[in-house]
């Protein structure tokens, strides 16, 4: 277990989105004060319990690597990134709500972060017209985050999470939009902290299940 303790999430995004603050929030359950633009990458740590209550409770810790940059960037500077791209358990893909550009271009952070082609098949056009099937074999866990929930008026609330609900479901991923300046958002027993824990379970599931399929493999050539 010494060596399988730890897990890798890549938390990627455009910059301005609060990525900052929403990885301060989920490692220190603490609200940042004053984010700054991250340069190169940073990263936090934060300790889970796999199935908490249950015969199957494993304790581990969370790196998460909070990843600066524009997914426009130059050539020079995406070969620089692509070291945070190493051995990763999982990602979190945080948008702007208040930003519909930066909700678009998660498809092309995901790609990057999955080693994919970066030239996408069709555009991504605001009614959600996108080819699915580009993500359709991957494995790896994600979660869609938004942010600054706040910042949208409760009359446009339904028209903003209608545009972005699609998000989670062409990355057969779960949702969740929050303000990241208010705790509360991620309280324990919350929907939103239930749906962070379960992610944070399906790491561990996906670090462990090749080699739980290697071993009944081995068995079954054996017997």
């Amino acid at each position: 277990m010494a060596s399988l303790d730890r897990v890798k999430v890549l938390v990627l995004g455009d910059s301005g989105v609060g990525k900052s603050s929403l990885v301060h929030l989920l490692c220190q359950n603490q609200v940042l004060g004053n984010p700054s633009w991250t340069v190169g990458c940073s990263v936090d740590v934060r300790v889970h319990d796999y199935k908490e209550g249950t015969p199957e409770e494993k304790t581990y810790y969370i790196e998460l690597w909070d990843v600066g940059g524009s997914v426009g960037s130059a050539s020079s500077v995406k070969s620089t990134r692509a070291v945070f791209y190493n051995s990763v358990n999982g990602i979190i893909l945080v948008h702007d709500l208040t930003n519909k550009k930066s909700s678009q271009n998660l498809y092309r952070w995901s790609m990057e972060a999955l080693n994919r082609d970066l030239v996408l098949t069709r555009v991504l056009v605001t009614n959600g017209d996108y080819d699915r099937e580009q993500f359709a074999d991957n494995q790896m866990p994600l979660l869609v985050i938004g942010t600054k929930l706040d910042q949208i008026h409760e009359t446009k609330r339904h028209e903003v999470l209608t545009r972005t609900a699609f998000l989670a479901e062409d990355f057969n991923a779960e949702e969740i939009n929050l303000d990241c300046t208010n705790p509360r958002y991620l309280a324990a027993g919350s929907s939103n902290a239930v749906k962070i824990s379960r992610f944070f379970d399906k790491l561990f599931e996906y670090l462990f299940t090749p080699v739980i399929l290697q071993k009944s493999l081995t068995w079954k050539e054996s017997a």
